[in-house]
Order: C-alpha cells, then sequence, then structure tokens
C-alpha cells in the first residue's frame, strides 16, 4: 500500500468513527455505558 491509500483508509475510518459517535450520543447510549459503568463497579467493589 502506498502513502495515498493509507491516508485515505485513515480518513475513511476517522470519519465513520465520528458518524457512529455522534449517532451513539444522539440516541442517549452515553448515559446507558455510565449506568452499566457504575453498576459494574459498584458489584466489584461489594456496595451494591
Amino acid at each position: 500500500m502506498n502513502n495515498r491509500t493509507k491516508n485515505f483508509a485513515r480518513i475513511i475510518v476517522i470519519l465513520l468513527s465520528a458518524i457512529f459517535i455522534y449517532y451513539g450520543a444522539a440516541r442517549g447510549e452515553g448515559k446507558v455505558v455510565l449506568d452499566k459503568a457504575v453498576n459494574i463497579c459498584l458489584e466489584c467493589i461489594g456496595l451494591g
């Protein structure tokens, strides 16, 4: 692969990442992930 192809692939991956992050944020997935993370942490510590 030459540099041009690698750069194009990098740009596509970055754009797709940004699109999926925006889509998840628009659906409110951030709150869901945070809630699950808090529950897992509380279970591991033994407080929940």
